[in-house]
């Protein structure tokens, strides 16, 4: 192929295409991404000449590749998995994308699959320049359920071929700030016995809705206490309230453990004068619990501008047991700096079952490294007013962070992330392809 026959990729068009095809990561469902947006990712790239690999792993896939040669390595990476959908929610069609306003909206928009199409678009531009190192890029495809088995895999596959990445822009953050910090993820669960007794009293249905009234989003992360209101949460201070009320059952709409239920339902009995109920002591005594659960007292092992984040986002009843699955957040990788949890847990419910797992890693780069100031110095270039920053979520930044790879996270504008009417800005999604495109040139000299 001469120069002149190079194909540019438009980043809205190949949105448009990959929000058509659903990738949703829904592991309790059963639902996994296909090899569907691989194949096409892999497809587009060979069309300007750009070859790749698809890696699977347990049913996961990812697409890999390289263009030049020797150092410095950047590695560009971001995902096209995406969180389930409540539909009901949504006031434009989740999987296509819909054009409003200078929005587009549809289900992966910003989270991630607006960064994929602006990575496909600075390959297109990137291979019209001569320049010395190499430029890896990896798309992978289970990132929403922790990333083990894409970004990990692409970490040692790197390693073992000597393509440790000097490098890497991690392309799943937001707002075109430089992310310079992300804390870390774990995942905690509660399992109580079943205890049913009889009791006389008033049936009462208590309903309570999540309200995020200055950021809208559900993502576990960007839950800000004393902003937010956590339908779970809240249901736990009514209880703490009325220790005279027995629960029943709680429905509620649960997504994923770092997702916030838009609502909670319980059924409640308020003892008393009235009819006879079959309540849940066990049951009740776990939501009561989450009041200690969440103001358990976390130190992390660095500073984070969102301090720790614990928030209880799914709840099964299975086999005669009760389990709580909570997201907790905070700047470690040690599951020992978590024993607070698990004691105020015991304390309340000494038969409660614990496990904890989680402390893959967390990015903290220091702001004078040269990704950086370059990050900041092109961006003003492009007109983009911008600043270092700390991401509320995790990343997959954090697979190579603690290798000394240097990383910044950065992703388009755009809002509502993992809820409905996810959008992102039209006119960020360009610019931010070419910020990747000026970035690699610059860190490769």
């Amino acid at each position: 192929m001469v120069l002149g026959e190079i194909m540019q990729l438009d980043p809205l068009k190949i949105l448009r295409e990959l929000v058509e095809i659903k990738s949703v990561n829904n592991p309790s469902e059963g639902v996994k991404p296909s090899i569907e947006v691989p194949k096409y990712i892999q497809e587009k790239l060979s069309e300007i000449g750009v070859e790749s690999d698809v890696i699977e792993v347990d049913g996961y896939y990812s697409v890999y590749g390289k263009i030049g040669d020797g150092r410095p390595i950047i590695l560009f990476m971001a995902h096209f998995d995406t969180v389930p959908v409540d539909v009901s929610q949504w006031s434009y069609p989740p999987f296509k994308l819909t054009i409003d306003n200078g929005k587009g909206y549809g289900r992966g928009s910003v989270d991630d699959k607006g960064n994929v199409a602006a990575i496909m678009t600075m390959l297109s531009n990137l291979i019209e320049h001569r320049f010395n190192g190499s430029v890896l890029f990896a798309f992978t495809g289970d990132e929403e359920i922790g990333g083990r088995r894409g970004a990990a895999v692409i970490r040692d596959k790197l390693i073992e071929s000597g393509l440790k990445p000097d490098y890497m822009v991690n392309c799943d953050g937001h707002g075109m700030m430089v992310i310079i910090r992300r804390r870390c993820g774990f995942n905690v669960q509660v399992k109580v016995p079943s205890r049913k007794i009889k009791v006389t009293g008033r049936l009462i249905k208590k309903r309570f809705e999540i309200r995020a009234p200055v950021y809208e989003t559900r993502h576990a992360a960007y839950f800000m206490p004393g902003v937010d209101s956590h339908p779970f949460i809240a249901a736990s201070e009514y209880l703490m309230y009325h220790p005279n009320t027995k629960v029943i059952s709680v429905e509620g709409g649960f997504i994923k453990s770092n997702v916030i239920p838009s609502w909670i339902e319980l059924k409640v009995v308020e003892e008393g004068e009235g009819e006879e109920f079959t309540v849940d002591e066990g049951l009740t005594q776990l939501i009561r619990t989450i009041i200690p659960i969440v103001r358990s007292p976390v130190k992390p092992e660095k500073y984070s501008d969102y301090g720790v984040s614990i928030t209880p986002n799914i709840y099964l009843e299975e086999n005669g047991f009760h389990r709580l699955v909570i997201d907790v957040r905070a700047m470690t990788i040690n599951l020992e700096d978590l024993a607070p949890i698990k004691e105020s847990i015991l304390e309340n419910i000494p038969e409660a079952e614990v496990t904890m797992r989680g402390g893959t890693g967390y990015l903290y780069t220091d702001k004078n490294e040269d990704i950086v100031r370059y990050s900041l110095s092109i961006l003003q270039e492009l007109g983009v007013k911008s600043k270092t920053m700390e991401g509320a979520g995790a990343s997959d930044s954090r697979y190579f962070a603690p290798l000394g790879v240097k990383c910044i996270d950065f992703g388009p504008l755009g809002g509502n992330i993992h809820g409905p009417n996810e959008y992102i800005i039209v006119d960020s999604l360009y610019t931010t392809a070419k910020f990747y495109e000026k970035l690699a040139l610059k860190l490769l000299g």
